[in-house]
């Protein structure tokens, strides 16, 4: 039983009656309402996607965990490994939609500006350059999975790549992610049916390229 549960920001810090403190992850608020990306994304894909596909993940997330402390303070090492790809999968969900909700927005759209844009530019030729790059590479995910913007800290360059499934991208590539664009059916097929490459081609219209750049900023230093 917990004998104290006080909210954070996107988490329940959990307080058992051993005094042991433990994170436990809660879904995160929208910074905009369900209805209001459209036409590009429906309102019934948004609330779908967000209150059924990510809470899922949150919830399993909390549930593997569990599973894992209990795995190592009973000193089961097998139950530890047979953990990983439940917390790999249900934590990179987590982690991606986290991402994914504030990258984009009602007022997006248009182009980067700044740093961002001169790092595109210098990096990809030109900004339509890297456009095309990230659509055509994500379009052509096999299955599930989700197309990158990443920051490659140990050449300081801008990359682009492809996760499978809900592989986050820097806990297994390195790259800190800037911008993600989730291609698993369930983000656009509602509306869009099997045609992926017009809803890749229309989340342009809402990208946050405010968030991005923010983003950028930080992993850079400014």
């Amino acid at each position: 039983m917990l004998s104290a549960v006080r909210r954070l920001s996107n988490s329940v810090t959990v307080v058992a009656k051993s005094g042991i403190l433990r994170q436990k992850h809660t879904l995160p608020a929208l910074p905009y309402g369900y209805n209001d990306l459209e036409p590009t994304i429906s309102g019934d894909i948004m609330q779908l996607h967000h209150q059924k596909h990510h809470a899922t993940y949150v919830n399993n997330l909390n549930k593997v965990e569990e599973q894992l402390k209990d795995c190592v303070d009973s000193g089961n090492v097998s139950g530890v490994i047979g953990l990983q790809s439940a917390i790999k999968f249900n934590g990179g969900g987590h982690i991606n939609h986290s991402i994914f909700w504030e990258n984009l927005s009602p007022n997006g759209g248009g182009e980067p500006e700044g740093a961002l844009k001169s790092a595109i530019e210098k990096d990809f030729g030109s900004v339509d350059a890297f456009r095309t790059t990230l659509s055509t590479n994500t379009i052509a995910i096999q299955g599930s999975g989700w197309g990158w913007l990443g920051y490659n800290k140990e050449t300081g360059r801008l990359q682009i790549t492809t996760c499978a499934n809900q592989d986050p991208l820097q806990g297994t590539t390195g790259l800190v992610p800037l911008f993600g664009i989730d291609v698993w059916e369930h983000a656009y097929y509602l509306q869009y049916k099997n045609v992926r490459p017009d809803y890749v081609k229309a989340i342009w219209d809402i990208v946050n390229w405010k968030d991005v750049t923010d983003r950028y900023q930080q992993v850079i230093g400014n």
